[in-house]
């Protein structure tokens, strides 16, 4: 190790900031330099300090052997034989803690998939030797298990794991210029790799492509808009809530089971509208001609697309949300129809229409949720409105706590009458009045928890409809995943190309995710990934040093024994951890401190 300066001039005035960087050599006789630790600006005797500190720090070279052991105080009458060494047990050290269990079952979830040989074969080494298809599975497990920028990866998160070990490398796959080069490789192989990984689920969970779920969302950036008018960044509609930022659209197709089938990324000024017909001939194109069955949410297909859908040969089938404006039209002849038990609590009416079926669903578990939460929104606007209208502020003021009202409560602000004063007295301030629009509530009480879907399926039978658009919570979820346990938004890459790779990644590491998903239904609804990958995490890997009484030095590798509960997954998983590594013994090592 060693300290580094980097110097910078700011207002004028130049400033040194030292940090701590170590050399390590790795493969190919060459030398890697990571960034140890950040110490900002240091003085003359905090820089000395440092260096003497760094001087013990330095190891020696080490050459390995494997030897029998035995402790120093139970050598008594054995024949003496090379291969066989006394142990100062006293002086035993525990080294390098690092995190070795999920990194494990990462590694065997990669394995399942088939995208270890997938990625080998597509992603030759370079010519000093380094394997981006580890490359690639190192920034895919940490994506997976502790996801965050690609700095954090180089300078922390790499040594605290143990990937080293399980891919028996080093170093080198966690330099910060071979992860960015990895990022550079990696989209032109993105439609092999959805045609591989349909072939995998199918080979694994017998899965089927006949129902698809298609949905849109939007993920944002902190940075300047781009000057390239070609960028995919732009502004638009934020689902983040975010609209002064720029993002991109995410347009993801999945199957029931929550399995990705494809995706794609799109300008952040995207309308959901737009994307369907492409995506519906890009399927089409990838995987044929077939049957299947579109379910998605209102306002993503437009007229012209259903009808192209119902005349397409064959036909592609769909079941879509409806605009309540459209419930508004149908609401008579609605009334007409009689309603069916599509499952407990759950009943729906059907009409047929103009060629096509529209189901209208009602919800008791849903009208209680929706009735609720509009009376809580109600409340709180009721008494916020009767503490404003005995405040004494001006007309623009009272305008702006008016306003502030309203986007914390827009629902119930629909259903409220509210009259401002043109003109109001200095000394009594600004006055309104406001009162309940009764028809307007009424009108909402009979539309909560009630939706109306519309399809050209042929299937009548309501509780299999119902089933199929309650079957849309699982690319919601993908999404959630996305952006919660996954961290998908970008905001460390400003390249439009590394903003799409990164993208890629987050999906490989979501296919992992929902695969071991997958092996936990079967096992019980209540495990979730992220829950097994915490349990996996307590594996800790740790390096056990045992000095020799002739100068030399024992090492282990081991991890940690598993707990009871991960010994019960481990079972029910069909999974078994591998062999402990072997000992093995070094040569002596020169010790710097005592020649000083």
């Amino acid at each position: 190790m060693f300290l580094r300066a980097t110097t910078r001039k700011k207002d004028g005035k130049e400033h040194r900031y030292w940090s701590v960087v170590e050399n390590k050599r790795v493969s190919g006789a060459r030398v890697l330099q990571r960034h140890v630790l950040y110490l900002g600006e240091i003085n003359s005797s905090q820089e000395l300090a440092w260096r003497r500190s760094i001087e013990v720090l330095d190891e020696g070279t080490r050459a390995v052997r494997t030897l029998a052991l035995f402790p120093e105080d139970r050598c008594e009458g054995i024949v003496p034989d090379e291969s066989i060494v006394r142990l100062k047990l006293a002086q035993l050290r525990l080294e390098r803690p690092r995190q070795w269990g999920a990194c494990w079952l990462a590694l065997r979830l990669w394995q399942s998939l088939g995208l270890d040989a997938f990625w080998s074969e597509r992603l030759a080494p370079s010519r000093k030797g380094t394997r981006f298809d580890q490359v690639l599975f190192v920034l895919v497990a940490y994506r997976l298990l502790s996801p965050g920028s690609e700095w954090r990866l180089h300078r922390h998160w790499f040594e605290r794991s143990a990937l080293g070990d399980l891919l028996g490398a080093d170093a080198a796959l966690a330099d910060i210029h071979t992860l960015y080069a990895c990022h550079d490789r990696l989209l032109d192989h993105k439609e092999a790799v959805f045609e591989h990984l349909v072939s995998r689920w199918r080979d694994l969970f017998n899965a089927s492509f006949d129902v698809l779920l298609y949905d849109l969302t939007s993920t944002y950036f902190e940075s300047d808009p781009p000057a390239d008018d070609e960028d995919k960044r732009r502004f638009g509609y934020s689902r983040d809530h975010r609209p002064d930022c720029v993002q991109v659209v995410i347009a993801l197709v999945v199957t029931p089971e929550g399995l990705p089938l494809a995706y794609e990324v799109l300008a952040g000024n995207t309308a959901d509208s737009s994307t369907l017909k492409a995506f519906l001939a890009r399927i089409e194109r990838q995987y044929g001609k077939a049957r299947r069955v579109w379910c998605m949410d209102r306002g993503v297909p437009t007229e012209e697309v259903l009808a192209q859908m119902r005349s397409s040969d064959p036909p592609v089938h769909y079941l879509v949300g409806t605009p309540k404006g459209r419930l508004t039209r149908l609401e008579q002849a609605l009334l007409e129809q009689p309603w069916h038990a599509a499952r407990p609590g759950v009943q729906v009416k059907l009409l047929a229409q103009d060629g096509e079926l529209y189901v209208f669903a009602e919800s008791r578990d849903r009208i209680a949720k929706e009735r609720s939460m509009r009376r809580r929104q109600l409340k709180w606007l009721w008494q916020r409105l009767k503490k404003l209208s005995t405040m004494t502020v001006t007309r623009d003021c009272l305008l702006m706590k008016l306003g502030a009202a309203q986007t914390k409560a827009p629902a119930a602000w629909r259903l409220i009458e509210i009259e401002v004063a043109k003109r109001a007295l200095p000394e009594h301030g600004a006055g309104f009045t406001y009162r309940l629009d009764r028809d307007k509530l009424r009108q909402v009480r009979r539309r909560e928890g009630r939706y109306l879907l519309r399809t050209n399926l042929t299937e009548s039978d309501p509780a299999k409809l119902w089933q199929f658009y309650l079957q849309l919570v699982e690319v919601e979820a993908a999404f959630k995943t996305l952006k919660g346990d996954l961290a998908i938004r970008p905001v460390f890459h400003q390249q439009e190309q590394r903003i799409e790779a990164h993208i890629f990644i987050a999906f490989l590491a979501y296919c992992l995710h929902v695969t071991l998903g997958q092996q936990l239904k079967a096992l019980a609804p209540g495990l979730t990934p992220r829950s097994v990958f915490e349990k996996f995490a307590a594996v800790q890997m740790i390096d056990v040093f045992v000095p020799t009484t002739d100068a030399r030095e024992l090492s282990l590798t081991r991890y940690t024994q598993p707990e009871p509960e991960l010994k019960l997954l481990l079972e029910k998983l069909k999974l078994t951890l591998p062999a402990q590594a072997p000992p093995k013994i070094t040569a002596a090592q020169v010790m710097r401190a005592a020649a000083v």
